[in-house]
């Protein structure tokens, strides 16, 4: 039974950790380098994340820079970032990439806001379906004679209580967010 406990507080937790990550790569006003992680340089034929490219720093609360260890990378990497969804447009000045993250406007947070709410919720949906199938073991457990009932009735509670702790951590970390966007 301890095995499913397990299982279910191993699946929660890379969704809790899936939605922060995801989190991360909304750009939100400020200078982020997860908001470079999705986007792919084509080097040499293959796809390779900036970051295995370029060293990315933050040079101020707005301006993220990236420089390449190649210098003939320069333009590929520009090119990936204007053909990206990321809406900012690079500054190349021969060595460095600039990217200038505008203030977003009130209606583009209040946007913001919406899509973190809903990646929020998605992230409950994934927890109660690990809840879900953590339940369904343990009846298939007891149908099996396995587990005796009492067994079945504390393991549903336990699995409950876990689901619990985990719709608040998604909370939180929605609530965080939200905030975050807001005072931006």
């Amino acid at each position: 039974m301890e095995t499913v406990f397990n299982t279910a507080k191993e699946k929660m937790t890379k969704t809790l950790s899936v939605l922060k990550s995801d989190f991360d790569a909304i750009r939100a006003g400020r200078a982020n380098a997860a908001v470079l992680d999705k986007i792919y340089v084509d080097y040499y034929g293959s796809p390779m994340p900036i970051n295995q490219l370029a060293t990315i720093t933050v040079a101020e609360a707005r301006v993220l820079t990236i420089q390449p260890w190649d210098s003939s990378v320069l333009s590929l990497i520009e090119k990936a970032i204007q053909s990206s969804d990321l809406g900012i447009n690079p500054q190349n000045d021969g060595r460095i990439i600039r990217l200038v993250f505008p203030q977003p406007t009130e209606e583009r947070r209040k946007q913001l806001v919406k899509d973190v709410s809903k990646m929020g919720e998605d992230a409950k949906i994934a927890i109660r379906q690990v809840r879900r199938d953590a339940i369904d073991k343990l009846k298939s457990m007891k149908k099996n004679s396995e587990i005796t009932e009492d067994d079945l009735k504390y393991g549903e509670s336990e699995v409950q209580k876990i689901t619990d702790e985990f719709v608040k951590k998604v909370d939180d970390a929605v609530a965080a967010k939200e905030k975050e966007i807001m005072e931006i």
